[in-house]
């Protein structure tokens, strides 16, 4: 968690996809008013979230907007803001989408000593071989790894 907060302090919005938005904003929500004591949870509830959305009309989380346009379009207005990072968490779908259209500037894998049995990934929309530089890795306790990689752009 010490990782992701991190991320948070460095960027001031958060894209999420729809399905991704329903799991975790309620639930974040929740611990920042029923523990304020935990600080992951008071930045998420905090920061400024843009869901991508085809489905939904409205949100009623506080601190989000729906995005309902062009991926590409919607993303590049944003980027053009003056600001902090753009961090994203998003389920396969939505993140290969990003990666697709190659609007991700960093990856920051966790590694988590899990198994898990959806074999979901997130290059899967991915066009031919996609090259990446590392930048940095680090294991945090309980096993947790996070890889950081760029995309190389030729």
């Amino acid at each position: 968690m010490a990782f992701l907060s991190s991320l948070i302090d460095t960027s001031d919005t958060l894209l999420l996809g729809r399905k991704t938005a329903e799991g975790i904003i309620d639930f974040w929500k929740n611990e920042a008013e029923t523990n304020p004591a935990h600080p992951f949870a008071k930045k998420i509830a905090a920061i400024q979230k843009v869901v991508f959305t085809q489905t939904l009309d409205a949100s009623t989380w506080s601190n989000t907007r729906l995005a309902k346009g062009n991926l590409a379009h919607e993303i590049a207005n944003l980027k053009a803001q003056d600001g902090k990072d753009i961090l994203v968490f998003g389920g396969a779908d939505f993140v290969s989408a990003l990666i697709k259209e190659n609007l991700i500037d960093e990856f920051h894998l966790i590694i988590n000593p899990t198994a898990m049995s959806n074999g979901m990934t997130i290059f899967h929309a991915a066009d031919g071989i996609q090259k990446y530089s590392p930048i940095a890795s680090k294991l945090y306790p309980g096993g947790k790894t996070v890889l950081s990689f760029i995309p190389k752009r030729e």
